[in-house]
């Protein structure tokens, strides 16, 4: 199966959702989301929101982008969650993925990180990735950590101690892998 973007999805609740890939109109409104996510600090390595040419190297260069918006996308606030998918490595191991996720708060608990889960790996499939690995899951991203068992994905390893808190105290990561090459 062949996705073509926009996808309009509904998620666990009804609510209808649409999935585009991102481009310029989509740079504030996911900055502005990404803002609260590392404000919050449970999710990414970042402890500040990076300038707008970090910003852009992080979601964006070298990147699918794919934005989750309810029903008004005129409005800023209506981005819902987003993800990026790229190579972990160059060369010989690009067909390696790597994505990161955000989900914003009113979101969360409904199923959307499910749908971009899920739509993610289908895209990587799409994208002749091989397989996906996430380097940096925090450990007590408990949340996380279910949703891509639920996908699919395996622990290979924890660094201990790998990420400093907002309260100064350190959290353990995680490794986690799936193959794209079984059904």
């Amino acid at each position: 199966m062949s996705l073509t973007f926009p996808i309009d999805a509904k998620i666990k609740d009804g609510s209808p959702v649409q999935l585009v890939l991102a481009d310029n109109q989509d740079i504030e409104p996911l900055r502005l989301l990404y803002q609260v996510i590392v404000e919050e600090g449970t999710s990414y390595p970042h402890d500040r929101l990076p300038d707008q040419n970090d910003f852009m190297d992080y979601w964006f260069r070298g990147k699918s982008t794919v934005a989750a918006y309810v029903p008004d996308r005129t409005n800023a606030a209506g981005m819902a969650g987003a993800f990026y998918l790229k190579p972990n490595w160059p060369g010989r191991a690009r067909q390696v993925a790597n994505a990161g996720f955000i989900v914003a708060p009113d979101w969360r608990n409904k199923g959307l990180g499910w749908l971009l889960g899920a739509t993610m790996l289908a895209y990587a499939k799409q994208l002749c990735y091989r397989s996906v690995i996430f380097n940096l899951v925090f450990s007590e991203n408990v949340v996380a950590r279910r949703l891509w068992e639920k996908l699919g994905f395996k622990e290979l390893g924890v660094i201990s101690g790998a990420v400093r808190k907002n309260d100064g105290t350190y959290q353990d990561s995680v490794i986690m892998f799936r193959s794209l090459l079984e059904s």
